[in-house]
């Protein structure tokens, strides 16, 4: 098996703490846990976040993950995280011709 994707979904709007997915914890900030456990799995082919703010991605890209587009606004609002995921698929399968056998979704906030 091939072409397995962790996808990490951050978006920048919070209701509860804004931007929690790059506040501190420990030192860190709390979406490198996600992302190291993610690389450091040897199971995943890619992982990538799915993020509409350039200070999340910022920080993804410097911990080692792909942030391969903008999350467009429509799907940057609390929707059901399947539409995430399904932008992430369909983007990688249209725009760099790349097609995933399983996806796995990976929360930053569960790290």
């Amino acid at each position: 098996m091939g072409n397995i994707v962790g996808i990490i979904p951050a978006r920048g709007g919070s209701v509860g703490v804004p931007l929690k997915n790059i506040k501190l914890l420990n030192g860190k900030p709390l979406i490198e846990y996600t992302i190291n456990s993610a690389l450091k799995s040897g199971a995943l082919d890619r992982v990538i976040v799915s993020t509409d703010h350039q200070g999340i991605a910022t920080v993804a890209k410097k911990c080692g993950a792909e942030v391969p587009f903008v999350r467009p606004a429509d799907i940057s609002e609390d929707v059901d995280t399947e539409f995430v995921l399904q932008h992430a698929v369909n983007y990688l399968k249209n725009e760099e011709n790349y097609n995933i056998e399983a996806v796995v979704l990976l929360q930053p906030t569960s790290p």
